[in-house]
């Protein structure tokens, strides 16, 4: 076979490559593994990782100046709309966006920067309890789990955030997070992932022990318990 002629056919292994990954990222509802996009094209000639990561490079590239975008994160690749297009999806949409409070969002943020970090270790950064609720919305989501216990009296909790948290946000890696002096306004992160924040509640959080009294602007709306 010539040189032509090879590389004809590679052009075209390549182009049928980046046709089924398209196909199956935009059936999936969650990220797919880099093994699960190679088996999907095992009928397609042997596809190692370099093949894999032109093909995909190709396809980010093909949606480059479109509304939907391919990222990579944690768990592996998916589509996603782009930020810029998330309020004119949510408006077409008839069921609610995730709507969070800030109380919740900063909670997420101590524990992302601090991993791990005890219950009472956010409660002295932000200067009042964080409520049950908080907790529990957090690990329902799936957002932040237990990864084991503090070996001071009590051994509370020690809390981490999880792969799906990564996932949600778009990131490989919890060092991709922008450092904390560039984080402006909670608003902005919560709006770059699809969240929305719940409108202020006047609820006051009970002041953590050592930490200041008042009101707590962004008190979580859940029952407590």
């Amino acid at each position: 076979m010539s040189e032509g002629s090879t590389a004809d056919v590679e052009a075209e292994q390549l182009a049928a490559i980046e046709l089924a990954l398209e196909a199956v990222l935009f059936a999936a509802a969650e990220p797919v593994a880099a093994r699960d996009l190679k088996a999907a094209c095992a009928d397609l000639g042997e596809v190692d990782q370099p093949l894999l990561e032109q093909a995909l490079e190709r396809l980010e590239a093909h949606y480059h100046d479109r509304a939907i975008e391919l990222v990579r994160s944690a768990s592996g690749y998916r589509f996603r709309v782009r930020a810029r297009f998330s309020a004119s999806v949510q408006a077409a949409q008839p069921e609610r966006p995730a709507r969070l409070s800030r109380a919740l969002l900063e909670t997420l943020a101590i524990i992302a920067y601090r991993q791990p970090v005890t219950r009472a270790e956010i409660e002295a950064v932000r200067g009042v309890a964080v409520s049950s609720g908080i907790m529990r919305n957090l690990q329902e989501r799936e957002w932040v789990r237990v990864v084991g216990h503090k070996e001071v009296p009590g051994r509370p909790a020690l809390y981490a955030t999880t792969r799906l948290f990564l996932d949600d946000l778009g990131l490989t890696r919890l060092e991709e997070l922008p450092p904390l002096e560039q984080i402006r306004d909670l608003a902005d992160v919560a709006s770059d992932a699809g969240i929305s924040l719940a409108p202020p509640e006047v609820e006051e959080e009970a002041p953590a022990p050592g930490g200041s009294t008042g009101p707590d602007p962004g008190g979580e709306a859940e029952a407590r318990d």
